[in-house]
């Protein structure tokens, strides 16, 4: 009988330790001699969902060419009277007629009313906002005398008047002319009283009480509770002048500044291979320091309060009190404070002890992405075409949207002012209305202006159409994202599995990455991106239905509410975590996404621990640098725009309001640092799955020499043959 072979034994440096952090996640991948980096002879991926993803593009284009034709986007740029003309627009009789005036403002319940075109009272385009106190009663009076007073007056009427002829019981009932008007001012093309404060008291054209027409004398406080935040719009308008002026005066100020934040951005992602580890390393002797300090000054308090009389109350003795800081009297708490603060301390440290190769991993890989960047420095700019393909897939999504919203023909409905009406919110026609039978049954009812809209089948279904819009809108932000992943991350696994950097680099990376995702990986990105939209599409309804449903919630609804939004957080999260890695197998070995995520599943998961040490450092290392470029441009802003350093260079003078260019400046310098160092970011991940890759198939012989850089073949303790052979 022959024996049985015994299969050779793997020395320790030959069996790389992501075998041991995950067997059973799969065997890692069978040796391929002929693997030279990215794979260059590719198939389409995911043709079917490269052909449900083209038909949807072309049915939101079909989408847009209908609500084009439509809608009206002046119907929100010009303000409606209850008729559903247009104040101000050119060619029609009310082209110089842009403001609305509302006949009497005191039956509008809300400013959400008011805005939406619902007050139930009648609204008619005039040239301008009245400017005085007069009463229909008034004016019948002194007509007599002076003709002028009627001229004034007739112009807010709805019908032309040779004179006031009309009692006032008929001009209310057929609603010609308002029985009074006060003085006004425009905002937002619509007329709002001209509130203002004097001694304290809230005054309306210099005036606390009026008579309203009908007989009743009112109060400012009353026309203002029936518009009320009116007044803040018309300060908020005043504000918004004062900020346009801030931003005149200082928009090249706030360009130099940006300008620097990109430099900063740039030379810290360069500095990066010097600076990583001091970084990290100071960071986290920071805070080992801080916790000592927090332990030390526990055990202070802890021993002047066990010598005072007191030192006898514990938590049962007071109770539960409203006032914490009556529980940072008791010696209790401050022992249990430092035994939590010395078991984080000893957490950290016996974490840094056993985990310290790990570390040291980490803090070259970002060395070694810093020098990939530093090689490849185009890939700096793709953030640029990231945000150009972004604006527009949002342009296009509020274009789209704003037409939908329009599309229609005017639809009027029943208004009663006091609300009690059998034939409320019903359509009506407003030619003739108050001959027919609502009118009657409804005394004081009016056939308004409510909405656009209509009966066919394209109108039936706006709300579907903007679901649609919103869906597809989300599809393609995510495969703009996921489209700039993959091709950063063909772009870095060029460099990584160049054996000689940087002579082995092939020539233009970053364009033959992104031409090679848009020729054969359309479909899977669209695949990967179409997952994340449905779930986002999901959170944005349950958003919808508890902001819809918030007050009609009990406990247990507002706790499943809060689960489910947990969960699909946390949901996101780990397929955009997923779909990143997807999509970098997907750019070196051009497989398809279910693959390429299985692929990535399993290789994260035979090296969790070092999956958890890198994300950590990696997020620390960015976070820094993201502040640390905010906050030197945010100081150097600072003392230019309080005129600090008029001895150095003289800023702007007499800013309204310094700190809108500041945090403008902040701001932006934020958001620039962010586009850099999400290019970072992709680096390290792409470097690090190639890594983990290049540990599982190669040796270092001859035949499978690693592609590692020298810094982490040492750390590794690994090395090529011919490096042993030297």
């Amino acid at each position: 009988m022959a024996k049985k072979r015994k299969p050779p034994s793997i020395k320790g440096d030959q069996r790389s330790d992501t075998h041991l952090e995950g067997e059973k996640y799969g065997t890692p991948r069978s040796y391929d001699p002929h693997f030279r980096g990215p794979v260059v002879n590719r198939s389409c991926t995911d043709v079917l969902c490269c052909m449900i993803f083209i038909l949807f593009i072309m049915a939101y284009i079909l989408l847009g060419l209908a609500a084009w034709v439509n809608g009206d986007p002046r119907r929100v740029a010009y303000p409606t009277d209850s008729q559903g003309y247009f104040c101000g627009q050119k060619g029609t009789p009310n082209e110089n007629k842009s403001i609305l005036f509302y006949f009497n403002l005191l039956t509008c319940t809300s400013p959400s009313v008011v805005v939406n075109l619902q007050c139930p009272t009648t609204q008619i385009c005039v040239s301008k906002c009245p400017e005085r106190f007069l009463t229909y009663m008034e004016i019948q009076f002194k007509y007599k005398n002076d003709s002028e007073y009627w001229t004034y007056y007739s112009q807010f009427c709805r019908t032309t008047f040779l004179k006031p002829a009309e009692t006032l019981s008929q001009v209310l009932l057929d609603n010609d002319c308002p029985s009074a008007i006060y003085p006004s001012k425009p905002f937002l093309q619509r007329c709002f009283p001209d509130f203002s404060t004097k001694n304290g008291t809230l005054t309306v054209g210099n005036k606390t009480v009026f008579d309203d027409g009908s007989g009743k004398t009112r109060n400012a406080a009353e026309l203002r509770r029936a518009a009320n935040g009116i007044n803040k719009a018309l300060d908020a308008r005043a504000i918004g002048v004062k900020v346009f002026e801030d931003y005149a005066m200082t928009w090249y100020w706030i360009l130099i500044g940006l300008t620097i934040a990109m430099f900063l951005s740039w030379m810290f992602v360069m500095l990066l291979r010097f600076t990583a580890g001091l970084l990290f390393w100071i960071f986290t002797f920071g805070v080992i320091g801080i916790i000592a300090y927090g332990i030390w000054r526990c055990y202070l308090e802890y021993s002047r309060l066990q010598e005072q009389p007191s030192s006898r109350l514990n938590a049962y003795t007071i109770g539960i009190q409203t006032d914490i800081s009556m529980y940072f009297r008791l010696k209790q708490t401050w022992f249990a404070l430092m035994i939590i603060l010395c078991l984080l301390e000893l957490f950290i440290i016996l974490m840094l002890i056993f985990l310290r190769n790990r570390i040291r991993i980490s803090i070259a890989l970002l060395k070694e992405g810093s020098k990939a960047i530093g090689y490849l420095p185009s890939t700096l700019i793709y953030p640029a075409l990231t945000f150009f393909f972004l604006s527009v897939c949002i342009s296009y999504w509020a274009v789209v949207a704003l037409y939908l919203a329009t599309s229609g023909a005017p639809i009027y409905k029943v208004i009663a002012p006091q609300g009690h009406c059998e034939h409320e919110n019903k359509t009506c026609d407003p030619v003739g209305f108050n001959t027919t039978e609502v009118a009657k049954a409804c005394p004081g009812a009016q056939c308004h202006f409510a909405f656009y809209g209509g009966k066919s089948l394209y109108h039936q279904y706006i709300t579907t159409f903007q679901l649609l819009n919103l869906f597809v809108f989300l599809w393609l932000i995510n495969f703009v994202i996921a489209l700039g992943q993959c091709a950063l991350a063909g772009a870095f696994a060029s460099y990584y599995w160049a054996l000689k950097k940087p002579d082995d680099i092939p020539p233009y990376p970053l364009f033959t990455a992104f031409g090679r995702a848009i020729r054969y990986h359309t479909g899977s990105l669209a695949f990967g991106s179409l997952i994340l939209a449905i779930i986002q599409m999901f959170r944005l309804i349950l958003e919808y239905l508890d902001k819809r449903l918030q007050e009609a919630q009990s406990n247990i609804s507002k706790f499943l509410k809060c689960c489910l939004r947990c969960c699909f957080w946390c949901l996101e999260k780990a397929v955009k975590f997923l779909n990143r890695n997807a999509y970098v197998m997907m750019a070196i070995y051009g497989k398809n996404f279910c693959k390429s995520a299985r692929d990535a599943f399993n290789l994260l998961m035979r090296n969790i621990l070092k999956i958890a040490v890198m994300d950590r450092v990696t997020d620390f290392v960015l976070i820094l640098g993201k502040i640390l470029v905010a906050g030197c441009i945010g100081v150097l802003a600072f003392l230019l725009f309080t005129e600090r350093l008029p001895v150095i260079i003289e800023g702007p003078t007499s800013l309204n309001y310094y700190w809108v260019p500041l945090l403008t400046v902040i701001i932006g310098s934020y958001i620039i640092a962010h586009g850099f160092f999400s290019v970072y970011a992709m680096c390290i991940e792409t470097i690090f799955i190639c890594f983990l890759e290049d540990l599982e198939r190669n040796d270092g012989s001859a035949e499978k020499p690693y592609y590692m850089s020298q810094s982490l073949m040492k750390i590794m303790n690994k090395r090529n043959a011919e490096t042993k052979k030297q």
